[in-house]
């Protein structure tokens, strides 16, 4: 795990013990700092006291002593009492990020890149880090992708840190300047959380101010929120600093069986700007993009049967992440619905005339039917299991059958991981 002097002796809050808090725990006790914890679930409580001795369990209702709470990303800060009781306290709420930040000078010499939007973080990190490890660079990702960024083992000299980082992250973050600080784009979502949709894109836009003269910002310029960032960074005296990823640009993407469609585009093309920021050279570059095996249940290839092509796509979970995999593939059988963010698909429209048929499930499913029939044929199917039976006995050579939801995965499911595995092993079942 990571470690530092800068934690010894301090004293700290940490509400939400999942798994980004029980490394934040265990980190700082390891340390040499005072814990107090709290999860409403007891199974997690037990689990903390298990594995880090030294740590105090306490409901955090009096915050008077502490030098900083630090809360979980998935914490509503607009919603929950901790904030009211750190503003009575006068202490700061961070996000085990922010700790990292502050622990970052007692580290080996190293960079850090972070990389945030609304739609293809996942696969821009992993992109980034996977061309990293394949021109021989030490380096890890974390965030809001794979372990926790505490929960790993530092880097040694020379290192990058690759971090996902969400709204909520940066929301919790107040000194982390990233070397390469990377937008891919803004489109509604989360908007439970904030304000409205301007105080969401203020929350991106905290990336960049963050940051030093010097450091790369590299931003998708395809919405107006973005763009704006991009000429507010510009008008900082930054233009030097600026690459601006363009929406549209012609790629031959054959190459990289992992990057396809338009939005893969946008993350390929991210991807090669923060690996040239980096300083890494073109070669490694495109053996990173041609190896580069992708992320599952983002336009994962599940399998092809009878010709027919089966993608799980489990993780879009809105209609602006589903429109870009429709677009990749010619002829489509889409698979849509689940627990909704919006009450409309305006976002996919560009792409409808790539389905051959929809097959609407979950909560959403009879609104989407409804929206639906009047530009493809429509199949109500009800449950994932049963549209994966209707789209098998529909679909023909040469087709795609696409699980691209649009919506959360709440109502039956889990989480989006356990829809895309139920997917994945419907279609395993198929003759």
């Amino acid at each position: 795990m990571i470690t530092s002097p800068a934690w010894a002796g301090k004293r700290y809050a940490v509400l939400g013990l999942a798994r980004s808090g029980a490394a934040t725990v265990r980190a700082l006790v390891a340390s040499g700092a005072e814990v107090v914890a709290w999860d409403e679930d007891q199974a997690k409580r037990d689990a903390i006291l298990s594995g880090a001795d030294g740590v105090e369990l306490a409901l955090l209702d009096d915050l008077t002593g502490f030098d900083a709470v630090i809360v979980s990303p998935g914490v509503p800060l607009n919603r929950h009492p901790i904030a009211a009781a750190a503003r009575a306290a006068g202490v700061s709420i961070i996000g085990d990020i922010e700790l990292f930040a502050r622990g970052r000078g007692d580290l080996p010499p190293h960079r850090v890149v972070g990389i945030t939007g609304t739609n293809g973080k996942s696969t821009t990190t992993a992109l980034v880090h996977h061309i990293l490890a394949t021109a021989d660079v030490p380096t890890t990702m974390g965030g809001n992708i794979g372990l926790p960024i505490l929960a790993q083992n530092s880097l040694p000299e020379g290192g990058v840190y690759v971090l996902e980082l969400s709204s909520y992250q940066i929301d919790l973050t107040q000194s982390l300047a990233c070397d390469v600080a990377v937008l891919l784009n803004i489109t509604p979502d989360h908007l439970d959380r904030y304000d409205g949709f301007d105080a969401y894109a203020a929350s991106k836009a905290r990336l960049f101010a963050m940051q030093a003269k010097g450091q790369a910002a590299v931003i998708g310029i395809g919405d107006a929120p973005s763009a704006e960032i991009a000429r507010d960074v510009a008008k900082a005296g930054r233009s030097a600093d600026l690459t601006k990823i363009a929406p549209g640009v012609c790629m031959d993407q054959s190459r990289w069986p992992a990057l396809q469609g338009p939005h893969n585009a946008q993350n390929a093309l991210a991807g090669i700007a923060v690996c040239e920021a980096l300083g890494i050279d073109n070669a490694a570059i495109d053996a990173g993009l041609a190896s580069f095996p992708g992320l599952p249940h983002r336009t994962e290839r599940v399998a092809t049967k009878g010709g027919v092509l089966w993608v799980n796509d489990s993780k879009a979970t809105n209609p602006t992440s589903t429109a870009p995999a429709l677009a990749a593939f010619d002829r489509v059988h889409w698979i849509v619905g689940g627990q909704a963010k919006t009450d409309d698909l305006d976002a996919c429209r560009t792409a409808f005339g790539h389905v051959a048929r929809a097959y609407t499930i979950g909560q959403a499913g009879p609104m989407f039917a409804r929206l639906l029939a009047p530009e493809m044929p429509v199949t109500e199917s009800g449950t994932l299991a049963q549209a994966v039976q209707d789209a098998a006995a529909q679909a023909r050579t040469g087709d795609t059958v696409l699980l691209s939801p649009a919506c959360a995965s709440f109502d039956q499911f889990h989480d989006y991981e356990d829809r895309g595995a139920q997917f994945r092993a419907a279609v395993e079942a198929l003759p």
